[in-house]
């Protein structure tokens, strides 16, 4: 079964499913409209049975979705997304695949579009049904080139991991807004006064139904912070605050800014930085040591690197310097393909440090 979904984050917030695609072999496509069927758990027996595989193209955020939303659970799972990198192919996009393999050329992207709004246009119909038509065919053609090059178990452990992967609910950051480019600079008067306008935008953005970069984006908030504007007229030198922003929200800009300005010394936000881990001497010599192997292996694998060994397996090996292959298999994230593949390569090089 193919599966892909369509959400609104561009139009609307908090982002809402706008649509399930579905599809199964011999053409047949449906589409789910979970605006107006709240209830998806019937899908759940479905996605949930040992007997079926959901077939999706960079599927990480429509499961994550089902999950997080709807309580699914998926048995098994084919990403072709992951089965063409494992491929090493230097293009994974949908469009490229379905050329590629299958000679397909789907129709005009339409990611852009509103897909909350009803009723939907026959150019998304057809959009729609190509996002999941031909998933089931390219998956056998994927299917077979990963068995030529002896690689179809190590995606087949991939897509496992990505089926069983939970999906915890998003905290809420509450100093989010020092998370902005430029936040750490400002000083402290500042910080507070982008702490007053990030918790404003928030605001406008869910009584609008608007995306917050819609609203105001990230940069134009720590101008704002950085500038202290007092009227309209000094909002309008702001790259962001267009005359439409100005006209719609300029007042209430104004008075975040007036806030943050008013705030008591003791009312200042105080940001701790996170403490870095530290990693001995020996381990840091371990993590050189394996991305001099990772270096030498990815083009004769022909794999990218973050997806031959990432950098966080490269730290958590090397923290763990395994001696033996046992050793290596059981730390967290390696996976068996790579133990068998690479590990006694691995477990070689740290030897050597």
């Amino acid at each position: 079964m193919a599966l892909d979904t369509e959400g609104d984050s561009l139009h609307h917030y908090p982002e809402r499913l706008a649509l399930v695609q579905i599809a199964v072999p011999g053409g047949e496509v449906w589409l789910v409209d979970p605006l107006a069927v709240a209830d998806l758990a019937p899908l759940g027996a479905v996605f949930a049975s040992p007997t079926v595989t959901v077939v999706l193209h960079a599927g990480d955020n429509d499961l994550a979705h089902l999950k997080r939303r709807h309580g699914l659970r998926f048995a098994s799972v084919f990403d072709t997304s992951i089965a063409a990198r494992f491929l090493g192919a230097p293009a994974t996009g949908l469009d490229v695949l379905l050329q590629t393999y299958l000679g397909v050329s789907p129709p005009p992207s339409r990611q852009k579009d509103d897909w909350s709004a009803r009723p939907l246009s026959e150019a998304q119909l057809r959009y729609a049904e190509a996002d999941v038509l031909h998933l089931g065919e390219l998956r056998r053609r994927l299917t077979e080139e990963l068995r030529r090059v002896g690689r179809l178990a190590w995606v087949e452990e991939e897509c496992s991991a990505l089926a069983a992967q939970p999906v915890a609910e998003r905290p809420v950051a509450p100093n989010a807004f020092a998370g902005l480019r430029g936040a750490r600079e400002l000083p402290l008067r500042g910080l507070a006064v982008l702490r007053e306008l990030h918790a404003l935008r928030e605001r406008l953005a869910l009584a609008a139904d608007r995306p917050p970069f819609k609203i105001a984006g990230d940069e134009t908030l720590v101008r704002l912070a950085q500038m202290l504007p007092a009227d309209r007229a000094a909002l309008a030198g702001i790259p962001g605050c267009t005359p439409k922003v100005i006209g719609r929200w300029g007042d209430a800009l104004l008075a975040a800014v007036a806030r943050g300005l008013a705030l008591p010394e003791d009312a200042l936000p105080v940001l701790e930085r996170p403490p870095r881990a530290r990693i001995p001497g020996a381990a840091t010599r371990r993590i050189e040591t394996l991305r001099r192997w990772r270096a030498g292996v990815v083009e004769q694998a022909g794999l990218e690197p973050g997806l031959l060994l990432p950098n966080r397996l490269i730290t958590a090996i090397a923290l763990a310097a395994p001696r033996d292959l046992e050793a290596l298999a059981v730390v967290d994230g390696v996976r068996r393909w790579r133990t068998e593949a690479f590990g006694r390569e691995i477990v070689a090089a740290l030897a050597a440090v």
